[in-house]
Formats: structure tokens, sequence, C-alpha cells
């Protein structure tokens, strides 16, 4: 297996850095607009374990907005699967790229969504990931593999929804992924700051798009932005969390392969991260539609939501300064295997000083970065397989967990899921 990994920002270098403790694969070739980037991450891999496994990871430049560019990229290194690992407004570029290479693909995010024209907050427009879907046919034909959402949310939490469908239930009511965190960013003196701990352009995308919700009768349909709160009790010393209805790609995934009377996605962010966020959109700085800009070189032309990113700190920085742990995680209702009733919480809590201390990595991007490595491992060893676009719950969630749980010492990648009767 030789991967092309494009990118090497914060989840980028998260997923070499996980990569070079294991040894499914030939070659990483770890690329990014900014070489320096890839091969600051290769430096690390060097000082942490050696040149012997650093000369499995070649840097590389690309530009990841051009299809003929990922495909030469992807050629010149006999690339047999290519990793996107940037924001999703490159998914179609790179998407497409792997495809003329003749390479496999995988991503942690979906080609993005457009809000229905009259009636966004009801009814859907293109919905995330359909672009994708629309090429499974040829994908299929092709033999090639497109493995869509393989990060944490979606990634693991399709992963757990489909164990749950599997192993725990014989009827589900209802796949509700719920995502929150205790996380805190402070300044040198102490204080804390606003510093999102993933990329503030997706965050935006997903926290103001229409929420998207999927039922049995009526299919997938839209909701306001954060509506919906309820409180959700986070284990490992989290807590409770205000959470709302946020558009992911899950909602969009999981009812094409698992049966379910409902499927949401709800995430905690907190009031003061909804209220930048609202103050943001009435401000118009979350457009990604480029307005002229006077500056001391002349006039240019920059989209809103590009300037908000650049005024944050890159979230791949922030370790440091973060602390507190975040979880992942499906709360499943329905009957039992036994017929009767039952609510479980399946599970994985990722903790900032551990990831800082074994990965020098925060544990957002981190958690994020773990489960592409796992299903990689998988496709190398042939435990999963197949042809099209691919979710991870189109596969068996059994080798998956229990790969992600055996000690490292005993091949595994030791990261302990939970399951908590609800």
């Amino acid at each position: 297996m030789r991967i092309l990994l494009v990118g090497a920002g914060g989840v980028g270098d998260a997923i070499a850095k996980i990569a070079a403790r294991r040894s499914f694969f030939e070659t990483i070739i770890v690329t990014d607009y900014d070489p320096a980037r890839a091969e600051s991450t290769i430096a690390w891999i060097r000082d942490k374990h050696g040149d012997a496994v650093a000369s499995k990871f070649v840097a590389d430049q690309i530009d990841a907005s051009k299809p003929d560019v990922v495909a030469e990229v992807a050629r010149k290194h006999a690339a047999t699967h290519v990793m996107n690992a940037v924001e999703p407004k490159f998914v179609q570029s790179i998407f497409a790229g792997a495809k003329a290479a003749g390479a496999n693909y995988l991503d942690m995010a979906m080609s993005l969504s457009h809000p229905h024209p009259t009636n966004p907050y009801s009814e859907t427009g293109v919905k995330l990931g359909d672009e994708q879907f629309a090429a499974a046919d040829e994908w299929e034909k092709d033999g090639q593999l497109a493995l869509v959402g393989i990060g944490v949310e979606p990634g693991m939490s399709n992963v757990f929804a489909r164990y749950a469908v599997d192993y725990l239930f014989s009827e589900v009511d209802e796949l509700g992924t719920r995502d929150g965190a205790n996380l805190a960013v402070f300044d040198d003196d102490g204080n804390e700051i606003f510093a999102p701990s993933f990329s503030i352009w997706t965050t935006i995308e997903e926290c103001l798009n229409p929420p998207v919700i999927w039922e049995k009768d009526k299919g997938w349909f839209t909701t306001e932005p954060f509506s919906e709160p309820e409180v959700f009790d986070f284990p490992e010393g989290i807590g409770p969390v205000e959470c709302v209805n946020v558009e992911h790609e899950e909602v969009l995934m999981m009812p094409r392969w698992l049966p379910a009377k409902r499927v949401t996605f709800k995430y905690g962010l907190g009031n003061e991260f909804i209220g930048v966020l609202k103050t943001l959109h009435a401000l118009h700085l979350d457009s990604i539609t480029p307005i002229r800009v006077r500056s001391a070189n002349g006039p240019v032309e920059i989209a809103p939501r590009d300037v908000v990113a650049a005024a944050l700190p890159d979230p791949a920085t922030i370790g440091p300064r973060m602390t507190g742990k975040t979880c992942a995680g499906v709360w499943v209702t329905g009957k039992g295997k036994d017929g009767n009733p039952r609510e479980v919480y399946l599970y994985h809590v990722s903790d900032n000083a551990w990831t800082m201390a074994e990965y020098d990595s925060q544990c957002v991007v981190w958690q994020t970065a773990l489960n592409p490595v796992i299903a990689l491992e998988l496709l190398a060893t042939g435990a999963w397989s197949g042809a099209g676009v691919l979710g991870p719950e189109a596969f068996d969630a059994k080798p998956f967990l229990d790969l992600m749980a055996a000690p490292e010492s005993e091949g595994g990648y030791g990261q302990a899921w939970g399951l908590r009767e609800q």
C-alpha cells in the first residue's frame, strides 16, 4: 500500500504520526501546498522513531484544488490510496484526481451541501455527499473504492452505529450521534480564549447550514440551526453538555445502509460558540463568495470565511494551551436482541494531555486522524474490501473495533471504546 496523504495540517500531521507506529504500508507521501509543513511532519517522525521509520515517508508539494495535479502527484508516486486530509471544499477535486489516477480514495468529510433555494429550513437541497454518491456506479464499475466519511464524526460514529445494529439491537428507533467536550484553551496569561479545536472553516459550514434529520416515514428534511437543544451527560468526567442539531454527514450516510426509524446528529457547542457563529453569520463573515477588498498592494478578491480562518489560531498549534477531553459517540435506542427496550451510548474519549504527550497533537485532530489509519490497515490486510462509494457502516464493525481496542503489544491501537447502558 502506497498512500498519498493530501494535507499536512493538524489532522494530516496526526495521521502520519499515528501511521508511523504501524507496519501495514510501504510508503506514505506526505503532501501539502506548503511543502515545509510536510517536511516538518516527517522531521518529527524521524526525531521520534529514527531514520528507518522516517524512510517510509516522502514529502512533496500539491495543489489540492486541481484534480489534474492530484492525479499527477498520485501517478508520480504510484499511489494505491489517496487520503484526503484537507478542507471539505477540496473534496471534489481530490476525489476526481484519485479517480483519474486509478487509485482508491478516503476522506473524513464529504462533498459540500447547498441549501434548498426557497425552503432551506424544511427541505433539503443538495445534501452532503450527494455529488460523491452520484459517482458510485462509476467507481464500482472500475473496481475502485472511495471510502468516504472515515474520520471520527463521521467515521468512528458510523462504525459504532453498524456495531449496534448488528450485535446489540433487533430493532433501532434512533441512531443519534452525540459529540461533547470539556476543552478549554488559554493564552500566555492563563486567560481562557476563543480558539476552536477544529477547522473554523469546516465548523462554520456544518453549524450554520440547515441541520438535516432523517425519519423512516419522511426521509431527509431540515430544521433551523441550533434547534432542539438537549442536555446529554458525557462519560469520563466530561459531564452534562447542551447539544443542538447540526448538519453532519452521519445523517446522510447511516440511512443508506442501516435500518433505523430516525437518525440525528447533535453537537455540544456551548452558548459562547453559538453566539460567535451567529455574529459571523449576521456580518456575512461566513460567506465563501469572494469580495473585493482594498489592500496596500491594490484591490484583492478574498472570501470572508477565509479571513476568519486566517485570523484565528491554527487548530494544529493550540494543543499546548488546551486542557480537557473530547467524546464522540452514538446514542442508540430500540429493542435489544432479547426483544426488550434498550438504550446505549457507544463512545470513545480522547484526552488532550495524553495525545500531546504521545503524539504532540491536540486531542480533537488526533481522534479524527486515528480512524482513517485503522481503516487503511483493514484495507491493507483485506479485513475490509469493496468497490464503489461506501461509508464505514457498509463494512463489518467488529474488525475495526477489535483492532482499535487491542493493546499495542498485541498488534492493536490501544484505544479502548465504551458501551454505557443508559
